[in-house]
C-alpha cells in the first residue's frame, strides 16, 4: 500500500499571480497548458491546470462570462470544477470556449500550517482572500466547502446555492489496521478537527491523539505514509471527489461519529444584487441539500461554534420524508458528550426551527466550563 499511496499523492504546487487584494492564478478549461498535477485511477486521470487568461480589452480577447473564485488545493479544484462543468450542462452560452474562468487564491489558512486554526483565527481563514476578491469583482462567484464558513456570511454577499450532497461519513485510514477498535492502546491518530478528537477519545479512551495534523489531503496521507501517526481520520466526501477511496480502511458509521455542520457540501456564493449570477448558480442548486445545511448551521450558530469547540451536526430526510436532525457538543478531550435529535417536516421555516431548538437545549444542558476540559 506504501507504493501505491506515494504514486497517487498529487501536487498543486501553483504560481500565484499577485492582484490587489489576493493572489491567484487563472484555469482555463479550452487549450489547457502542461499538467501541473495528476493522479490516475481504473483508467481514469484526474488533472488539476493552471493557466493564465489574457481576458483584458487591450488583448481583444473575450472575457469569461463568469469567474470562479476557490483555494488551490486538489480537492478545492475538484469541487470548483464540478461546479464548472455542472454550470456548462445548464448553459449553452456557458459550454463556448473561454465562458467560465477559475481564479485560484490563496487563503491565509493555506499559507500557515504550523499552528491549530483556532489560534489564527479559526474557520474564516479558508474564506476571508475570497470573499474579499468577490466584494471587488475580482471574481463573480465563489466555491467553498460549506463546513469552513462562518455562520455569518460577509455584507453584500449571499450564499443561495449548494450543490448535492456527497456521503458525510468520516473515513479512516491506516496501513496496519482495519478500524480504530484494531488499533493497540497508544496508538497514535493524527486530526486537526477537535469534533473527530472528542468523539474518537470518547469511544477510545486508550488512543492519543495528534493535533494540528493538518494540510490537503495529499499533505496528510503522506504524512500516515511516513509514519508520523498510525491512522487518521478524512471526510470521506473529499475522498470520493479526489477518487481516492482506495486509501480508506474503513467507513465510520455516523453513529460512531457524527460528522461536523455541512460536512460532504459545497457552497456557492455571489454579490447581492447581482441578478445575473444568482440566476446561473440558482440552476445548480439542490434544495434538500440546501435546507439540511441550514438546519445545522442554525444548530452552529446557537451554540456559536468556532474551531476550539467539539460540534458535530447533521440533517437528513428519513423514510417518511421528514427531517431528521441529530446534534452532539463534546468536551474537547472526549470525557463529556450531550446529544440530542429533533424530528419534523422537510421545510426551512422548521428546520431552522429545530437546529436553534436543538442549540439552546444543548447550551442549557452543557453550562458554563463545560468546553473547558
Amino acid at each position: 500500500m506504501e507504493t501505491t499511496l506515494n504514486q497517487t499523492l498529487m501536487s498543486a504546487n501553483l504560481s500565484f499571480k499577485s492582484s490587489s487584494s489576493s493572489s491567484y492564478v487563472s484555469a482555463n478549461r479550452f487549450n489547457p497548458p502542461p499538467v501541473v498535477g495528476q493522479r490516475r485511477r481504473n483508467n481514469h486521470t484526474f488533472f488539476i491546470k493552471a493557466s493564465v487568461s489574457a481576458v483584458d480589452q487591450h488583448t481583444h480577447k473575450k472575457v469569461a462570462l463568469i469567474r470562479i473564485g476557490t483555494r488551490g488545493s486538489p480537492l478545492a479544484l475538484a469541487q470548483a470544477y464540478e461546479t464548472r462543468d455542472k454550470l456548462i450542462a445548464s448553459s449553452s452560452e456557458l459550454a463556448e470556449e473561454g465562458a467560465i474562468e477559475i481564479v485560484v487564491i490563496k487563503t491565509t489558512g493555506d499559507k500557515i500550517l504550523s499552528q491549530p486554526l483556532a489560534d489564527i483565527g479559526g474557520k474564516g481563514l479558508f474564506t476571508k482572500e475570497i470573499d474579499e476578491a468577490l466584494l471587488n469583482s475580482e471574481i463573480d462567484i465563489a466555491v467553498h466547502s460549506m463546513k469552513d464558513v462562518p455562520t455569518y456570511l460577509p455584507e453584500k454577499t449571499i450564499l443561495p446555492c449548494n450543490l448535492p450532497r456527497e456521503d458525510v461519513r468520516d473515513a479512516f485510514i491506516s496501513l496496519n489496521a482495519i478500524s480504530l477498535a484494531d488499533l493497540p492502546a497508544g496508538s497514535v491518530v493524527g486530526t486537526a478537527s477537535l469534533r473527530r478528537k472528542s468523539q474518537l477519545l470518547h469511544r477510545y479512551p486508550s488512543l492519543s491523539v495528534l493535533e494540528n495534523f493538518r494540510g490537503n489531503v495529499q499533505t496528510r496521507l503522506k504524512k500516515l505514509n511516513d509514519g508520523v501517526v498510525v491512522a487518521t481520520l478524512l471526510a470521506l466526501a473529499g475522498l470520493k471527489r479526489l477518487s481516492m477511496t482506495e486509501h480508506v480502511s474503513s467507513i465510520l458509521p455516523i453513529d460512531d461519529m457524527l460528522p461536523a455542520v455541512a460536512q460532504g457540501a459545497i457552497g456557492i456564493a455571489c454579490r447581492e444584487g447581482d441578478d445575473k449570477m444568482a440566476n446561473y448558480i440558482a440552476k445548480l442548486n439542490h434544495e434538500e441539500t440546501r435546507l439540511a445545511v441550514a438546519c445545522e448551521r442554525a444548530f452552529l450558530l446557537t451554540l456559536d461554534g468556532s474551531c476550539r469547540t467539539p460540534i458535530a451536526g447533521y440533517a437528513c430526510k428519513d423514510e417518511d420524508g421528514n427531517c431528521l436532525f441529530r446534534g452532539l457538543v463534546a468536551s474537547p478531550d472526549g470525557t463529556k458528550v450531550l446529544e440530542t435529535s429533533r424530528k419534523g417536516s422537510y421545510t426551512y421555516e422548521d428546520m431552522i426551527l429545530m437546529g436553534k431548538d436543538a442549540g439552546e437545549e444543548l447550551l442549557s444542558r452543557a453550562g458554563p466550563g463545560f468546553f473547558d476540559s
